[in-house]
């Protein structure tokens, strides 16, 4: 089933409010989607160092947490969120000095347990009473900017330190990667080399992966990367469930006591807060790829993308504790997906949802086969690097695209840079005081000190998000004009 020639119709769907949409029946699988996840597959394996070390998760069962993990992904594309999701990864390191402060062994497990149910408790209630939709609404342009400007340099940063891998212990093979892959995405030439050249178009249809492949194969000869070893060791990972279940999840320990769940409430709310930023990168993301193909109507809600996000981190927290937690959105896979649906043709790629959750079907079916992680899995910081930089390039742009006005740049540049620099954990000793929050508070105050003007809303018409936007940009562009 398809929308037809011409029109811009919402993807056919069965059910509800959970709209469910099945491989073959509702979308194809996009092959160059399939194999980019495929290639990613050994990224989020990295999360399994942690799970290991501050949590004694033996690595076999950290594996099956992670595919597990992986799997679950694509409850969002399935039931009608747009969300190519992930972790809620910026609090991981004040997730870990939590649950460190906990005895290690059962009581540390109980005490993520009780954090991850929390965080799906929030999800749960914002979601379904409608109040996470209401400030996703209202929430001022020039804070939506900021903090696109925040994730974007926050991405670009760990990507040019000098003590990350990527520019650190490979320049040769990832420069190479990037400026390959940066070419393919992003270059006006290449645009019109995908019109001229078939060939070209086709290759292109892969995002970043021929770029990955150059690089890796340059990494191999420059001595930069390893070659893979262990790759026939085994042909599916092992699937110990049953001592996952009773060692490592509430199933097989029991509840948190009533201490540990109060000592958790603090950081579920901080994870919460960081998790909001990612909810508005989507929103402008899945905005910037619907303008690009007005032939689809994709449709993104903040209550569905909320429950699900719930459903997610209240069965994991449960049954599978992660210690990364589950968030509504990873940027990075998501700015692969919109890139390539953007500058497909209808012919190529007939529907957004086709390429969203074949990426997941391509990076959750590999992850079972050993020797498929095995080849890809010395490359792993090419192709994690190269999703950070191509997140960071589209957050910084988007958040320019936003801002019509001075006062709103102004905003937007103080509170990204607000929140990839401040952290007062340490000095106030609390969880509460991180970068992202502290760019929530600066920002409202500058807003509400710079910008807004109750007067003026009050004029404003009742419509929907979009339509309040566009008025609000028209009136700030005549007041420029004056």
């Amino acid at each position: 089933m398809a929308i037809e020639q011409g029109t811009r119709q919402e993807q056919p769907y069965t059910g509800g409010i959970l709209k469910l949409r099945l491989p073959f029946v509702h979308y194809r699988i996009e092959y160059q989607d399939f194999i980019q996840g495929a290639i990613l597959s050994c990224v989020p394996l990295g999360i399994t160092a942690a799970m290991t070390k501050f949590l004694g998760i033996p690595i076999e069962v950290a594996v099956l947490m992670v595919v597990l993990n992986n799997f679950l992904y694509l409850l969002h594309t399935s039931f009608g969120d747009p969300s190519v999701s992930g972790w809620i990864t910026a609090g991981i390191p004040l997730y870990i000095s939590f649950l460190t402060g906990f005895e290690a062994g059962p009581e540390r497990i109980k005490a993520l347990i009780a954090l991850q149910v929390l965080v799906g408790l929030i999800f749960l209630v914002l979601g379904a009473t409608g109040i996470s939709k209401y400030v996703i609404k209202h929430f001022p342009i020039s804070m939506r900017a900021g903090i696109l400007l925040g994730a974007g340099f926050a991405s670009l940063m760990r990507v040019f330190k000098p003590t990350q891998p990527f520019m650190g212990k490979m320049p040769i093979a990832f420069s190479i990667a990037s400026i390959l892959s940066f070419f393919v995405l992003f270059s006006s030439r290449a645009v019109s080399f995908r019109n001229k050249y078939g060939w070209f178009a086709w290759v292109a249809s892969f995002g970043i992966a021929p770029g990955f492949v150059v690089g890796y194969l340059v990494g191999l000869m420059t001595g930069e990367i390893k070659p893979p070893s262990g790759v026939f060791d085994h042909f599916i990972i092992a699937m110990p469930f049953s001592d996952m279940f009773s060692s490592f999840s509430a199933i097989g320990l029991g509840f948190p006591s009533a201490s540990t769940w109060a000592a958790a409430v603090s950081l579920a709310i901080v994870a919460y807060v960081l998790a909001f930023g990612d909810i508005l990168v989507l929103e402008a993301m899945i905005d910037d790829a619907s303008q690009a193909r007005p032939d689809e109507n994709i449709i993104f809600s903040v209550p569905r993308n909320h429950i699900i996000t719930s459903i997610r981190n209240l069965f994991q927290g449960f049954c599978i504790p992660f210690i990364s937690l589950c968030g509504p959105q990873w940027t990075g896979g998501q700015a692969l997906v919109v890139n390539r649906y953007k500058h497909a043709s209808r012919d190529e790629e007939p529907s957004y949802w086709g390429g969203a959750t074949s990426l997941f079907w391509g990076m959750s079916i590999a992850m079972v086969f050993h020797p498929l992680v095995q080849i890809v899995l010395p490359a792993k910081m090419i192709g994690f690097g190269l999703t950070l930089l191509i997140q960071g390039y589209l957050c910084i742009y988007l958040a320019f695209a936003m801002c019509h006005t001075n006062v709103q740049r102004g905003i937007a540049g103080v509170m990204g840079a607000v929140l990839v620099t401040a952290n007062y954990v340490k000095l106030w000793g609390s969880p509460l005081w991180s970068g992202p929050t502290l760019a929530l508070i600066i920002g409202a105050i500058l807003f509400f000190a710079l910008e807004y003007n109750p007067e003026k809303i009050k004029e404003e018409p009742i419509g929907n998000i979009d339509k309040e936007i566009e008025k609000e940009l028209k009136e700030f562009d005549s007041e420029d004009n004056d």
